[in-house]
């Protein structure tokens, strides 16, 4: 047991594993056990819900609503919460309601475990949104169904939730997954005070291509040139998406300019590498991409969406200046230097 101390489906699964592959953010994998969190102020009852619950999940436990709070927002967050009513310092009900709130938390399914036993107590954590409300004395057999039930559910939830991030051509993560991504490495490299750099890349003439060769080859084009990126896009944090069309992203946290360059240069010679048959192109007997990469360094007065205004712009710029090639910007709050 792991405890924190107050004071301190096929196709879905298919796709979710596509989630979790290299060169992806990584996300719950199928194998890995699910995580309960046992939130009560009293070791006794800590003991017997983590004897009872030994083999339904890992758990976790805190003895106050702070410590809850920060675990649950954490980047390991629990499957399944246990919630006791009274508490210290922040009751359970108060613990529920600011959990709820949080677009981070609101998604985690809460058990309200507790001696308050009246009809109003019950409906309040219900009404706070609670999936269960079980009154002690409680019977050990129904809790642990009930636990299983609530874990089995959300673990189809999240393969549900995981295969619509999904691209269903390429197999990497869609425009939804990379905004997603976007803001959460905005937050972390705000707070450690590192620089993002995005990278977005389009294909060169593909409309061309796909006149040419027809959809069946442009589909199967797209999909060489995603699994590229997702083999370019390796490192632990970083992310390959598919924008739309015949676009493609690239999340690079921690990546100064100088390296998003490297990482962008790589990717284009890889593609061009692939020696993809493209006769009607301008520039080139095979496929090729133009890339476009911005840098910025987070603020309270810019946010994510402009790094992701200016990388377009790269690209932009790219195109204009030739294409098969990779065009960076650095930006320093509202400035392009």
């Amino acid at each position: 047991m792991e405890v924190y101390k107050a004071s301190n489906l096929n196709n879905l699964l298919f796709y979710r594993s596509k989630l979790c592959g290299e060169g992806t953010v990584a996300m719950q994998t199928n194998d890995k056990q699910q995580t309960i969190l046992i939130v009560d102020d009293s070791p006794v009852n800590i003991q017997m819900l983590g004897q009872l619950l030994k083999g339904e999940g890992q758990v976790k436990v805190a003895t106050d609503g702070k410590t809850a709070l920060n675990i649950a927002a954490s980047e390991d967050p629990p499957d399944l919460i246990l919630l006791d009513v009274m508490m210290p310092e922040i009751d359970g009900y108060k613990i529920c309601e600011i959990l709820k709130a949080s677009d981070s938390t609101k998604d985690i399914p809460i058990i309200f475990v507790t001696a308050m036993s009246q009809q109003e107590d019950e409906a309040k954590g219900l009404e706070l949104g609670a999936i269960d409300y079980i009154t002690k004395p409680y019977n050990a057999s129904i809790v642990k169904a009930r636990v299983r039930n609530h874990l089995e559910l959300k673990h189809y939830r999240d393969l549900l939730r995981d295969a619509s991030l999904i691209d269903g051509l390429t197999g990497i993560p869609n425009r939804r997954r990379f905004d997603e991504a976007l803001k959460t490495e905005w937050k972390r490299a705000f707070r450690d005070g590192q620089p993002v750099s995005v990278l977005m890349a389009d294909i060169d003439y593909f409309k061309r291509y796909n006149d040419r060769y027809g959809h069946l080859e442009g589909d199967e084009c797209l999909r060489k040139v995603a699994e590229c990126l997702q083999k370019t896009l390796k490192r632990p944090g970083d992310l390959a998406a598919r924008y739309g069309g015949e676009e493609f992203v690239g999340i690079m946290p921690a990546t100064n300019a100088d390296g998003a360059f490297k990482i962008a240069e790589t990717y284009r010679e890889a593609v061009k590498e692939l020696k993809i048959q493209h006769d009607e192109s301008l520039i080139s007997d095979y496929v090729t991409i133009s890339i476009g990469v911005a840098t910025m360094m987070p603020s309270s007065e810019a946010g994510a969406e402009k790094l992701v205004e200016r990388a377009d712009r790269s690209l932009y710029e790219a195109k204009e200046a030739g294409r098969n090639r990779v065009s960076v910007n650095v930006v320093k709050g509202d400035q392009k230097n």
